[in-house]
C-alpha cells in the first residue's frame, strides 16, 4: 500500500491499495497534475513484476481526491482529517454494486466457481447420505479374503479394509474391513464383485421412500464487497436469477483491425491484464464477452498493436457537483 499524508489547515491523506487496483488506468488518465503514472501492467499482471501497478509522485500530487472518487473499484482512498471522502456529501459517489438475493440463492456454488476475483464465499450444508437412502450392508468375515475388490469398486468409498503390515509377524493380509453406513448407498457393486459371496446387501430406499424425508439444503452466500469488481459473473451464471450487478460504465470495447491485424495467441495480453476474464482468444483473434466487461480499460493500455479502444455511453458516478471535475469526469465518456 502505498499512502501519501499531508498536513495542514487540513490533515489529507490518500492511499492506494494494490490488490484491490486492476490496472486500468483511470486515476492516471484523469489527474490534473499528472502526479499518477501507471506501470508495466502486462508483466505485472502475469506475475512476472512485484510492484504496484500505479506510481504516485508525492512531490507534485496536490491530494485533491478527484483519483479516488474516479476509481470505480476502491482502490484509492482519500481522506481529510480521517473522513473518507466517500463518506462525504460533496464528493460524487459511484452506484455500481453486486448483490446475491439469499432468498433466491439455492447455494448450487456456479459464482463461487465463476468469479475471478474470489469475492464469493459459500458454506452449503447438504443432507446426510444416511437420512436419504436406507437398507441393510454386512460383510461376512469368516468368507472374506480381504482381496479389495469391493474397496476399490465402490463408487461412494464406504468400504475401508485395514491391512496388515506386509513386514509383521500376522500370518493374515487384513484385520478388518467395514462398510460405512453414512457413505453406503446400497447399490450391490460390492456384493456381485465379490468373489467369496461375502456380502450381503438389501436397499429398502424405494421400499420407505414414503417415510424418507424431502432432503434440504441450507447454507449463507457471502459476497464480499471488498474484492468484488461489479464484472458481472455471477449474474450471468446463476440458474436462478439471484445474483444481481449494476455496472460502473456503459458502453462497449471495439477492436479495429483496420490497420493492424490482432496477434492472438502470439499476444493474448489483453486476455492477460481483464481482471474479469471477459477476454478469450478464439480462431486466434481476441474476442471479449460484453457481459463480463466492466469498460476499465486494461485491455487498452497493454495491447501492443493499439488496436483496442473503450467506448462508453454512460457512468454511474454521480453527485458530481463541481463543473471543474463534472468536465474532467466526463472525459472518462466518449
Amino acid at each position: 500500500m502505498v499512502t501519501i499524508n499531508r498536513k495542514g489547515k487540513e490533515d489529507r491523506s490518500l492511499s492506494h491499495e494494490n490488490e484491490k487496483c486492476v490496472g486500468c488506468g483511470i486515476c492516471s488518465d484523469i489527474c490534473p497534475t499528472e502526479s499518477i503514472k501507471l506501470g508495466p501492467i502486462l508483466p505485472i499482471a502475469r506475475g512476472l513484476l512485484q510492484m504496484d501497478y500505479i506510481n504516485i509522485n508525492k512531490d507534485s500530487c496536490v491530494l485533491c481526491g478527484l483519483c479516488a472518487s474516479a476509481c470505480p473499484f476502491d482502490a484509492l482512498d482519500f481522506t481529510i482529517n480521517c473522513k473518507n471522502s466517500k463518506e462525504m456529501q460533496n464528493y460524487p459517489k459511484w452506484e455500481n454494486k453486486a448483490c446475491i438475493n439469499e432468498e433466491e440463492c439455492i447455494y448450487c456454488g456456479s459464482c463461487v466457481k465463476a468469479c475471478p476475483k474470489d469475492a464469493i464465499f459459500l458454506n452449503r450444508v447438504l443432507p446426510k447420505v444416511e437420512d436419504l437412502v436406507r437398507g441393510e450392508a454386512e460383510i461376512d468375515l469368516d468368507k472374506c479374503i480381504y482381496c479389495g475388490m469391493c474397496s476399490e469398486m465402490c463408487p461412494a468409498e464406504a468400504i475401508t479394509i485395514n491391512e496388515n503390515d506386509i513386514n509383521s509377524s500376522k500370518q493374515s493380509i487384513a484385520s478388518d474391513i467395514e462398510i460405512d453406513k453414512s457413505k453406503c448407498i446400497y447399490c450391490g457393486i460390492c456384493k456381485r464383485i465379490c468373489p467369496e459371496d461375502a456380502i450381503k446387501i438389501v436397499c429398502t430406499t424405494c421400499m420407505e421412500r414414503d417415510m424418507i424425508e424431502t432432503p434440504e439444503i441450507t447454507g449463507e452466500i457471502i459476497l464480499d464487497d471488498e474484492k468484488c469488481i461489479t464484472c458481472g459473473w455471477c449474474e450471468d451464471i446463476c440458474p436462478v436469477d439471484a445474483a444481481t450487478v449494476t455496472k460502473p460504465f456503459e458502453g462497449e470495447v471495439i477492436i479495429n483491425e483496420t490497420e493492424t491485424e490482432c496477434k492472438g495467441d502470439s499476444c493474448h495480453a489483453c486476455a492477460d491484464v481483464c481482471p474479469c476474464n471477459a477476454i478469450s482468444i478464439v480462431d486466434n483473434k481476441s474476442l471479449v464477452n460484453p457481459n463480463m466487461c466492466t469498460l476499465c480499460g486494461a485491455c487498452v493500455k497493454a495491447c501492443p498493436q493499439k488496436i483496442v479502444s473503450v467506448k462508453r455511453s454512460d457512468m454511474k458516478l454521480k453527485n458530481i457537483r463541481s463543473k471543474s471535475w463534472n468536465r474532467m469526469l466526463g472525459s472518462l465518456i466518449e
